[in-house]
């Protein structure tokens, strides 16, 4: 007989049996006071009073360091407490008796010491079932099917800890509850009362319903397709000559689509086709068109940023305005118009006779009602005759003008056929820019609709197969770019994170104490 495992389960029960003594060893060190007897305490006390004022100012050469005794002396309930006492050389192998419990645990399942004798030792029968086992494994090498793959021999549990049992799982919401209804629902049961659920299934159970008949091939034959949106839709004949308002009250009557839904809002293709020179294989030619249109347009966008940057630049020193300029600014139409002053009445002309007695006359009326004197009767029947003679000459001019367009009447239909032409021209103008706007981006935002870049190989990019070619642009750009360009969506720009309140560091407790 062979024997495995004796030593570990001695050297076990050893440390099983000594490490209580090691316990009081280390109460007795730390814990003195628990040596003394309840009787003794007083004496005790005496003696440790004179023995500590026979040395110099109470302290004995032999005495330990004070700042150690008090550290000593610390809480225990403490989590430092518990740091200290686990440096000690009892915490270290108590610690390392634990760990080696658990590992006895993990391996083997429970205890060495514990262990019953079949699982320590085995019976040696020779070398014949040695060879038998020999064949056994070389067997189930040679099989890969039987032979467990090395993922799966990582992630599965080699410890023979049994896994803690999950009590959540269990437990069932309202047991009390469920149970005191079943125990009740069998003493009904008993006295020959169902519940209603049972009742229901009974029922259902001898008056089984009718089975509802399924729709054969040939009604979906003789169902005709229709639009939905057409006019005499077949859903919306029952509803035809009903009264307006009440079908807007019974909110029967359909939402009128307004035309512009109708319309495409751009006449753009959704997918346009690149040109020739984009190819993963294109002719030199193509090749070269595409890389003048990708260079033109690099060319527009510099000329459109050194025209800002002279836009935005300083003044020369020729053109910095100086003290003199600036006045000469200021002055500027202040001299001219103080010598084209004049006199006021110099470039008055002399006055018509009947112009000059009817503002006499006015003159005189105004003094008078400045006075404050009453109009005299005279003054009434001149007014009144100036008003009738005025209305008179209105209605003459009026006659003598309609008089002189009857002779007109060749001009008038020139002036008016020329404006139609106009208007005409001006329509189809209209019509033919709307035409030509049709396929661009209109100005849905505040941004501008920007082109994508020409998404253009360089010659020395170029490659003769599609595996070693080198993608170029992005689907997801494209497409988003042909949203803005048919205008389904407005041009935008990626949004700026801006973070609303300042990052706050904090340095934690557990950090300061590692540095």
């Amino acid at each position: 007989m062979a024997v495995a495992g004796s030593a570990s389960r001695e050297r076990v029960g050893e440390m099983r049996a000594h490490a209580p003594d090691r316990i009081s060893d280390c109460r007795d060190e730390y814990f003195p006071f628990n040596k003394m007897a309840p009787g003794s305490s007083g004496a005790s006390a005496r003696r440790s009073k004179g023995a500590a004022d026979s040395g110099f100012l109470g302290l004995r050469p032999t005495s330990v360091d004070p700042a150690l005794r008090r550290r000593r002396r610390g809480p225990r309930n403490k989590k430092r407490g518990w740091r200290r006492l686990a440096e000690e050389p009892l915490g270290l192998e108590v610690d390392q008796f634990l760990e080696d419990v658990r590992l006895q645990e993990r391996t083997t399942g429970g205890l060495l010491s514990e262990a019953p004798d079949e699982k320590l030792f085995f019976v040696d029968t020779g070398s014949k079932e040695k060879e038998r086992s020999r064949k056994r494994t070389r067997l189930q090498k040679k099989s890969p099917l039987q032979k467990p793959l090395r993922v799966d021999l990582i992630l599965e549990n080699s410890s023979k800890v049994p896994v803690p049992k999950d009590v959540l799982a269990h437990q069932v919401p309202n047991a009390k509850k469920l149970r005191r209804k079943e125990q009740l629902w069998e003493r009904l049961a008993k006295q020959g009362e169902l519940p209603r659920e049972v009742r229901k299934a009974q029922a259902r159970l001898l008056n089984p319903p009718a089975p509802k008949a399924k729709p054969g091939p040939q009604d979906s034959v003789e169902r005709p397709f229709y639009d939905l949106w057409a006019p005499d839709n077949p859903l919306d004949r029952p509803l035809v000559g009903q009264d307006t308002f009440f079908l807007e009250q019974t909110k029967k009557k359909g939402v009128k689509r307004p035309r512009r839904l109708h319309v495409k809002p751009s006449s753009a293709p959704a997918v346009e086709v690149t040109p020739a020179g984009a190819s993963y294989n294109p002719t030199f030619e193509d090749h070269q068109a595409l890389l003048l249109a990708a260079h033109e347009v690099e060319l527009q966008r510099e000329k459109e940023a050194e025209k800002l940057e002279r836009q935005l630049a300083l003044p020369s020193a020729e053109q910095v305005a100086t003290q003199e300029t600036v006045f000469r600014e200021m002055c500027e139409g202040l001299l001219e118009e103080s010598d084209g002053e004049g006199e006021p009445g110099q470039d008055e002309g002399p006055e018509d006779e009947d112009g000059g007695d009817g503002q006499a006359e006015a003159l005189r009326v105004s003094a008078c009602l400045a006075a404050g004197e009453k109009k005299t009767e005279q003054q009434r029947r001149r007014e009144k005759a100036a008003r009738v003679r005025r209305v008179q000459q209105a209605a003459l001019r009026a006659a003598r003008l309609r008089h002189q367009e009857l002779f007109r009447l060749r001009g008038i239909k020139a002036q008016v056929a020329q404006r139609l032409a106009e208007l005409a021209r001006r329509r189809e103008q209209r019509r033919l820019r709307r035409l030509a706007e049709a396929g661009k981006p209109r100005r849905l935002g505040r941004l501008k609709y920007q082109a994508p870049d020409i998404d253009v190989h360089l010659s020395s990019e170029l490659s003769d197969s599609l595996r070693t070619m080198k993608p170029e642009g992005s689907i997801l750009r494209d497409r988003f770019k042909s949203f803005q360009r048919r205008n389904m969506i407005e041009p935008r720009e990626r949004a700026k994170f801006k973070r609303k309140y300042k990052v706050k560091l904090v340095e934690k407790r557990a950090f300061r104490e590692i540095q």
